[in-house]
């Protein structure tokens, strides 16, 4: 008996020049399971350094270059990009080289933890230069100048970094901003070498210290020692309560007098001589004058004349060598007032 002819086989994807589909999607259960996604923080309080006399010694610590600017997070969502200052305002305008760099990063959100700077011919970040850059303490002029120098992310394309240890979210960082670029928005680097041989180096550049992390630390709020600051210089911001009016002195300005704060009191820790600019001076002065007090708000008995008593409201950034046996700062220059903006911290005794 003869078969019946077979069936011409039919091609193994249809026709052969059929466009290829898939099978439709069913529409999702709402109940099904979803891969949840961190929700951005409006701001997180900046992890801060605690200063020490020496460098930590160990393999969890990484160490880094220590800016001289203004602490800056840096948040990166679909709607924009925002600055906000370590105090929580807002300073998006002030930044436009930041902001159009930080829109041209390869992520859709995220938020860069870093400093801004402004360099010196030598490649030191110059606190004054940021500061003039910006049009002085509360000032508002926009700064092209400077760069943001990153050291950790916190938040990443959908997912809150704060709790996963600060090896990975360098790693992640090191990703998106590669090392040694020459743009508004440029790695801080991790730098192999043991504590004490680094500070020396650094403090051989006239740098200002460095920084110590620890690699095994999740980033938190405030100041738990997770990260050190050892200083070349010490710098730290003091009250002005008043000043010597000299007529031979840049906006007569003949030394400012400065307190610290002891408990809930103001302590007087001495004067500063050096350090200011005709410009700076004047503009200085000009702000003291209307915060003129009657009465000195810390005991003094230095005894020197024409002496103009103000009210604690400014934050001076001094440097120093030291503390004097009886508690008054040795070798004093002043570098800058600090904004509010900043949440400039007048130095606290312990």
């Amino acid at each position: 008996m003869t078969k019946p002819p077979r069936k011409p086989a039919q091609p193994l994807l249809g026709e052969a020049d059929a466009p290829l589909r898939g099978k439709p999607r069913r529409r999702r259960d709402p109940a099904q399971h979803q891969l949840s996604l961190d929700p951005m923080p409006t701001r997180i309080e900046p992890c801060l350094a605690l200063l020490k006399p020496k460098p930590p010694k160990g393999r969890q610590w990484a160490f880094e270059v220590k800016w001289d600017g203004y602490r800056l997070a840096v948040h990166i969502e679909p709607s924009g990009v925002r600055i906000l200052t370590r105090g929580g305002h807002d300073w998006t305008d002030r930044f436009p080289a930041i902001v159009a760099q930080a829109k041209r990063l390869p992520v859709s959100t995220a938020i860069l933890d870093g400093e801004a700077v402004v360099f010196d011919e030598l490649g030191r970040s110059d606190f004054g230069r940021l500061q003039q850059s910006l049009g002085g303490r509360g000032g508002k002029r926009t700064s092209w100048e400077s760069v943001l120098m990153v050291f950790d992310i916190l938040y990443l394309d959908g997912h809150d970094l704060t709790e996963t240890e600060f090896t990975a979210r360098r790693h992640l960082l090191e990703g998106l901003i590669p090392a040694g670029g020459e743009d508004a928005i440029r790695l801080s680097e991790e730098i192999e070498a043991d504590g004490e041989t680094l500070l020396r180096i650094a403090c051989e550049h006239e740098l200002e210290g460095i920084i110590a992390k620890d690699r095994n630390s999740t980033y938190r709020s405030g100041r738990y020692g997770d990260w050190l600051k050892i200083k070349c210089i010490q710098s730290d911001g003091f009250a002005i309560v008043g000043y010597q009016r000299s007529s031979a002195a840049f906006g007569n300005i003949g030394a400012l007098l400065l307190a610290a704060r002891k408990g809930a009191d103001l302590v007087y820790v001495g004067s500063v001589g050096t350090g200011f600019k005709a410009d700076e001076a004047m503009k200085l002065r000009a702000t003291m004058e209307k915060i003129k007090a009657t009465k000195p708000e810390v005991k003094y008995s230095g005894g020197r004349k024409n002496l103009i008593w103000v009210k604690p409201k400014l934050v001076a950034e001094i440097e120093y060598r030291a503390w004097t046996h009886d508690g008054k700062l040795r070798h004093p220059s002043y570098k800058g007032l600090r904004d509010a903006a900043d949440n400039a911290a007048v130095y606290q005794f312990d």
